[in-house]
């Protein structure tokens, strides 16, 4: 079973798409990443705390537009797989986007794109204080799991953590990726035990990218983003400066743990997605 190089890359991302593609593009050039490291970038990457509504003006049609192109290249200069957070992509509705996250493989090519599923309805008592993320975005209705190379990499974004349910349907994978933008008072009380449940339930690495800081509309959000073992250890974490957070890990290990204890063939229970919520 081979080694990969595991990485999350936080950030404090603003309105301005270009500012916060080049601080992709930046981290990623001064990491030195091996071939074929799985890099996650944080929930809402290339634009962040700007006015309700805007980032319907920025959507692009699903397999083409500049961010895509810029994202695609990225993957093939640095030879990794780019999990790219969450962008806007439009839908048949015109007034709502999907929150997607475009998924690319070492050589540039779209591998897939998961759409967020489970949107964040919810008060907060912070400086938010109401999320109605669904105004503006159109759920999805398809789990991703893609088979590469490096192993079999499942798909979630930040709020779908906290629904064991599609974990579930994903069978058996290797890596979860979840990029998220946790607020600074849902992470603080749930963002590690989340995570840690992920990871021990599936038997899977988990690498958790999120946002951080204090944003330009106000919001405020946790960091600490993560990479958790099959196990339920803590491998590195980044508690709140923008950067890069990765380690190294060997995916036999994760065979260790089924062995022992065999999940998947004990459950007795499989998920589906209601399509009427």
């Amino acid at each position: 079973m081979p080694t990969v190089n595991l990485v999350a890359l936080q950030m404090t991302s603003g309105p301005d798409v270009d500012t916060n593609l080049e601080f992709v593009e930046t981290q990623l050039a001064s990491a030195d990443l091996p071939a074929n490291s799985v890099v996650v970038l944080p929930e809402c990457f290339v634009c962040f705390g700007t006015r309700d509504g805007f980032l319907l003006t920025i959507a692009e049609q699903p397999g083409q537009g500049a961010i895509q192109e810029r994202l695609s290249a990225m993957a093939a200069r640095y030879r990794c797989y780019l999990v790219a957070g969450t962008m806007p992509a439009q839908s048949a509705s015109p007034d709502k986007f999907t929150a997607s996250c475009f998924v690319y493989g070492p050589n540039g090519d779209e591998l897939d794109c998961y759409q967020k599923i489970h949107l964040f309805d919810a008060a907060i008592a912070d400086n938010t204080k109401a999320y109605k993320e669904s105004k503006y975005t159109q759920a999805g209705e398809r789990v991703v799991v893609i088979d590469t190379d490096v192993g079999r990499i499942g798909v979630a974004v930040c709020y779908d953590v906290r629904f064991p349910g599609l974990f579930n349907a994903m069978g058996e994978i290797d890596i979860l990726v979840l990029p998220a933008a946790f607020t600074q008072v849902t992470g603080a009380a749930h963002w590690h035990t989340l995570l840690r449940a992920r990871a021990i339930e599936k038997q899977c690495y988990v690498v958790a990218a999120g946002q951080t800081g204090t944003h330009e509309n106000g919001r405020e959000t946790y960091g600490h983003s993560l990479i958790y073992s099959p196990w339920g250890d803590l491998l590195a974490e980044r508690p709140s400066a923008p950067g890069l957070v990765h380690q190294t890990v060997s995916l036999a290990d994760i065979k260790k743990y089924q062995q022992a204890m065999p999940l998947a063939q004990h459950n007795r229970f499989r998920s589906h997605i209601d399509k009427s919520s």
